[in-house]
């Protein structure tokens, strides 16, 4: 009979306590009450020397972690924690975890999907039309006086109608190409693997599908495998009438390529709500105006953040309560 090596047949069954469980950076406040007043739960310090008196005191009785889609559970972190459990992940995005070390441990992670497919989907969807439309620069153009001194404003580029690729059609690709439909836009995709039931047009590679549409907008997940996935290459095939859209991680973009492209008029603008290195955003897209830029703010409403925050803490209630995950990453 083969041995079972899941998280839950490994697991210890004795009960967890305040001091087991830790909060790895800043989460959202929701999350944060309820860990302290609820859990009684350890707070990890920022990297450094306090960091590492806190890890020789703590490290072994740690069994769970709850971190965000920003600040994860990363390599060397994990590594110091040998009894780590179980992540609670806030956020769909858990990137900044070390997913492979932790499959390897059997550690299983949560995340917090389709509650903020809505939300991010709308997001895309008003950077197609700020981007293309030029709405941010247009904005400007009137708070600045311009349009008082008789000036018009530069012609911009129509929305409706284009052929627009997503890269990436998981939840969130599929709600953008849904809201796309209704401009009139023809839809093309490409994903690792071609998805059943879907009728729009199927492209083998990122490079492909920027080449055969005018605005490329990135969903893909992120993590090492879909690093800079669009690079110089793909920007090329955007071309120079051509717009990107990303909506997923900054890593997912050659950041180095976008603003050479965008510099250069390799492409015609971007529309950006992610960024390589968060918070901080390349002075050189700054001082561009074909670029809108957004603080990640994808899933920034009243109503998804509280979802989000509920099911972060029913993920962590349950794993208390039987070592199961409410929503588990397969």
């Amino acid at each position: 009979m083969p041995t079972d090596t899941s998280a839950s047949a490994s697991r210890n069954t004795t009960a967890i306590t305040g001091n087991a469980i830790v909060r790895v950076g800043p989460v959202n406040p929701t999350v944060a009450k309820a860990l302290a007043e609820e859990f009684d739960s350890l707070i990890l310090p920022a990297a450094g020397a306090e960091r590492d008196t806190f890890l020789q005191v703590h490290a072994d009785a740690i069994r769970i972690a709850v971190c965000s889609g920003k600040i994860g559970v990363d390599t060397e972190l994990m590594s110091r924690l040998p009894n780590l459990e179980a992540v609670i992940n806030f956020g769909v995005g858990y990137d900044a975890t070390d997913f492979s070390q932790a499959a390897q441990r059997n550690i299983p992670i949560s995340n917090t999907p389709e509650v903020l497919t809505d939300c991010v989907a709308d997001t895309a969807l008003g950077l197609y039309l700020s981007t293309l439309r030029s709405l941010c620069a247009a904005e400007r153009f009137v708070r600045n006086g311009t349009w008082g001194k008789g000036e018009n404003f530069p012609l911009a580029t129509r929305a409706s109608g284009k052929r627009v690729g997503i890269l990436g059609l998981g939840r969130i690709g599929q709600a953008i190409a849904t809201r796309l439909e209704a401009f009139g836009c023809e839809i093309h995709y490409h994903n690792r693997s071609q998805k059943p039931g879907v009728s729009y047009t199927f492209h083998g590679s990122a490079a492909e599908l920027a080449a055969a549409t005018d605005v490329l907008i990135v969903a893909a997940a992120g993590g090492p495998e879909s690093a800079n996935l669009v690079d110089g290459e793909v920007l090329s095939k955007v071309g120079t009438q051509g717009f990107l859209i990303n909506i997923a991680r900054g890593s997912v973009v050659d950041e180095a390529a976008l603003v050479h492209a965008l510099q250069n008029g390799l492409i015609a603008g971007a529309g950006l709500d992610v960024f390589a290195k968060e918070p901080t955003v390349p002075q050189a897209l700054l001082a561009l105006d074909n670029v809108v830029l957004l603080p990640h703010l994808g899933s920034g409403t009243h109503e998804t953040r509280a979802d989000m925050a509920a099911m972060t803490l029913d993920n962590l209630r349950s794993y208390l309560a039987d070592g199961s995950l409410v929503t588990p990453i397969s």
